[in-house]
């Protein structure tokens, strides 16, 4: 394990948002779904790219609120921009268990 400086971990901007739609992204080398996700006035709508296919399906997705970093550099996936990194962990069946609050915050709060 390497370890980092606090001001390197707060250089991370870990945020809230609300994911507002789903499709599915058969471009996708690995089974993944497109995201749009609200991450409140002050950051907005963003895009991005999530391999969360084996335990989510897009209904369940609609209205889920996650933690996602913001301020990585874009990402082209294939034909398609990625703005945010969803985070999740990966369970022992290879699955994506979302990283969420455990109540509801408002979209764009800061994981401190």
């Amino acid at each position: 394990m390497q370890r980092i400086s606090w001001s390197d971990f707060r250089r991370v901007e870990l945020r809230t948002g609300t994911i507002l739609e789903v499709q599915d992204f058969p471009e996708a080398k690995k089974p993944a779904f497109l995201l749009r996700i609200d991450f409140g006035p002050k950051i907005g709508i963003l895009k991005s790219s999530a391999q969360i296919t084996k335990r989510y399906s897009p209904k369940a997705l609609i209205g889920k609120q996650v933690l996602a970093v913001v301020n990585f550099p874009v990402k082209q996936i294939g034909p398609h921009l990625s703005q945010c990194l969803v985070t999740g962990f990966e369970a022992e069946d290879g699955g994506i268990v979302l990283a969420v609050p455990e109540t509801q915050v408002p979209n764009g709060a800061r994981l401190l």
